[in-house]
């Protein structure tokens, strides 16, 4: 069945705590900074949602579900937003529920690793944004493309992959005693070769000089 890709912004608000997730964890240290940032725009709130549309996919029973910025859905919704504003993907409210998820699944546009990095099914995402457990590694891949470990990816889930490899790199324990101490380690092994495989790694240079790889 064939699927309409849209790109308009919705042009009615959306009831935030109706967004459905596609991804099971967060960062919470990435939405305390984005709760920071919605504070400081103070009266320039208005402005600040129109600037941050929410990308989603519309699925079955009229759901909207949510691709990027979770985060910000979260951080909107702990500062008491009640509405914001979003940019279909893609029209799949005609899909049945397993179909659905399929499409979800080969078009990358969901996450179902848990806290743990280990894999789940989609039926273990949850209802809404504020269900999401904290994953202590996707903040430090956050910070860590904040602070030049990275380049900025434009596709779904790349700073998921960032927290997968610093998962089997770094000590969970390490995070939670000293995350300024934790964030040089990344830092550090954010320019080896072994993250080389990365989205946006700004490692040195592979080529060899005498003209291997």
């Amino acid at each position: 069945m064939a699927t309409m890709e849209i790109g308009e912004p919705a042009l009615q608000p959306v009831e935030l705590s109706t967004l459905r997730p596609t991804q099971l964890t967060v960062g919470m240290l990435e939405v305390n900074e984005k709760q920071r940032q919605w504070r400081d725009e103070g009266e320039r709130g208005p402005e600040f949602l129109g600037r941050h549309l929410i990308p989603v996919v519309l699925g079955p029973k009229g759901r909207h579900y949510i691709l990027d910025h979770h985060h910000l859905a979260l951080a909107l919704q702990r500062e008491g937003v009640k509405h914001v504003l979003t940019s279909p993907v893609a029209n799949l409210r005609s899909l049945d529920a397993h179909t659905f998820w399929f499409v979800m699944a080969h078009r990358n546009w969901m996450h179902l690793y848990d806290a743990d990095g280990k894999l789940r099914t989609y039926k273990d995402i949850p209802k809404s944004v504020d269900q999401m457990q904290d994953d202590p590694f996707r903040s430090l891949a956050g910070a860590l493309r904040r602070v030049g470990g990275y380049a900025k990816d434009m596709s779904f889930y790349s700073e998921f992959l960032w927290a997968d490899f610093l998962r089997r790199n770094i000590e969970k324990s390490r995070i939670d005693d000293n995350f300024a101490d934790a964030l040089g380690d990344a830092l550090t092994l954010s320019k080896t070769k072994s993250a080389s495989y990365l989205p946006g790694w700004c490692g040195p240079s592979l080529q060899d000089p005498n003209g291997g790889e």
